[in-house]
């Protein structure tokens, strides 16, 4: 007979989740941070889509099969997912410490992608992670406890941007990226270690039987296996797997639109300025962009666990629903303010919508997902997400430069436009409920 999972106190749940926030400081500075870094290392606006390319293209690559080679893993004293943890962020940090020092669009663009490689590894077992560790009746919470620490981290980390410049750093450089952008790295270098150390320390994981393991052990392993199996997981897809990529797609390709223009639509609406027009006024608009940013991010945290309560009241896809169609109309209003304190009111919307973004979908698709298949199902949800941020790279500088006039402003409103388009993609997706005593202890030790 198997055995049901044990419930984990509200302390267990956010001690396995404090990882999440390292992860997300340095997806923090991603967003904010990267791009006006290759504006100071002279790019021109139709070549940060591509440069931002190592992003979407590392977590195809990276996710899924960190999750089919995790799902086969097991080790007595490390776990299954947590040497994935710890390598991920080890790696991380050592990329975000050095990033900064980029002297050029190559070296930062290729640094971009060891970074991006290494959260990839890090993040993707923590979707497993809970899936394995909590019975169904604390997805919401566990899923939603990352969307809090994806608030709480992408805050800190857009934040720092801001402080840094305002405690004396805004006129040093060192070559071309000025001095402030250094303490925001260094810092993610030290969250990015210790958060997912704090993690592993304190949560262990569910050792399998003996059964199990001898199914582990009888397990042929081949260069080729992990392949194979997202092939075979992708043939065997549920149904609402393919509902949630086409709200997907549209979704993520308006976030990365968003990310990649935040900064100088602000620029252009509150400072009547850009990078090449005045350096100095646009280094004050990208640390108030890191405020913008880091504001929506503290909505996420502070209204993650309240969209818990909503989405077992009125059901996930309902709560996607009504934060998608806030995004968007936050998004269209963004560029046409001037005032720039005012700037703060449509990203509270956003706010709600990205912590929804962050722990919504899964629990749509959670309970349709073999359990021996938690870890590949988890990377597939990742390709979905970063193949629209690929059609971007690849497809929204021809957009930008052709029919928006490289305008920013218009790019922020593209996306707007996209995010409504998901909202209404959403009504199609069909979900299924469980309860604790219908799932029993998965197979493979999960």
């Amino acid at each position: 007979m198997s055995l049901l999972k044990p419930k984990l106190s509200f302390l267990q749940i956010i001690n396995m989740n404090v990882g999440f926030f390292g992860i997300q400081y340095s997806f923090g500075l991603q967003q904010s941070a990267v791009n006006p870094i290759y504006d100071f290392l002279g790019a021109k606006p139709d070549q940060i889509p591509l440069l931002n390319l190592a992003g979407p293209m590392t977590g195809l690559l990276i996710q899924p099969i960190i999750g089919a080679l995790s799902d086969k893993t097991w080790h007595p004293r490390f776990g299954r997912r947590k040497p994935y943890f710890f390598m991920g962020a080890l790696f991380c940090s050592l990329c975000l410490f050095i990033y900064p020092f980029s002297s050029s669009l190559w070296m930062a663009g290729g640094l971009l992608w060891v970074l991006d490689a290494a959260n990839n590894t890090a993040m993707e077992p923590y979707r497993a992670f809970i899936a394995d560790k909590l019975p169904p009746s604390q997805h919401a919470t566990g899923f939603l406890t990352q969307s809090f620490f994806t608030g709480l981290g992408i805050t800190l980390a857009n934040i720092s941007l801001f402080i840094f410049q305002k405690v004396g750093f805004l006129q040093q450089v060192h070559g071309q990226i000025p001095y402030w952008v250094f303490g925001s790295f260094f810092l993610g270098s030290i969250c990015s270690i210790a958060s997912v150390s704090w993690s592993i320390s304190k949560t262990p994981e569910i050792p399998p039987t003996e059964e199990e393991l001898a199914i582990l052990r009888s397990s042929k392993r081949t260069a080729f296996g992990p392949f194979l199996e997202i092939i075979h997981a992708i043939k065997d897809m549920p149904k609402v797997m393919w509902q949630l990529a086409l709200v997907y797609l549209f979704q993520w390709y308006a976030l990365f639109c968003y990310w990649q223009n935040a900064s100088k639509s602000i620029a252009q609406s509150a400072w009547k300025t850009s990078p090449s027009a005045n350096p100095t006024l646009y280094q004050e608009a990208v640390g108030w962009a890191g405020l913008v940013n880091g504001w929506y991010n503290v909505v996420t945290f502070l209204s993650a666990f309240f969209l818990v309560g909503l989405a077992r009241k009125y059901t996930p896809k309902w709560v996607h629903i009504s934060c998608l169609l806030l995004a968007g109309i936050g998004l269209l209003i963004f560029p046409h303010i001037e005032n720039k304190y005012l700037l703060f009111a449509p990203m509270t919307g956003f706010g709600i919508a990205w912590a929804s973004m962050m722990g919504v979908p899964y629990l749509m698709v959670v309970n349709n997902i073999p359990k021996e298949r938690y870890g590949v199902y988890m990377g597939i949800i990742n390709m979905m997400i970063v193949i629209p941020m690929i059609l971007q790279t690849t497809t929204f500088g021809f957009v930008l430069h052709h029919f928006l006039n490289n305008d920013p402003g218009k790019a922020i409103s593209f996306a707007g436009v996209f995010l409504l388009i998901a909202c209404c993609a959403t009504f199609l997706i069909k979900t299924t409920k469980a309860t604790d005593e219908d799932v029993p202890m998965p197979a493979g030790g999960h």
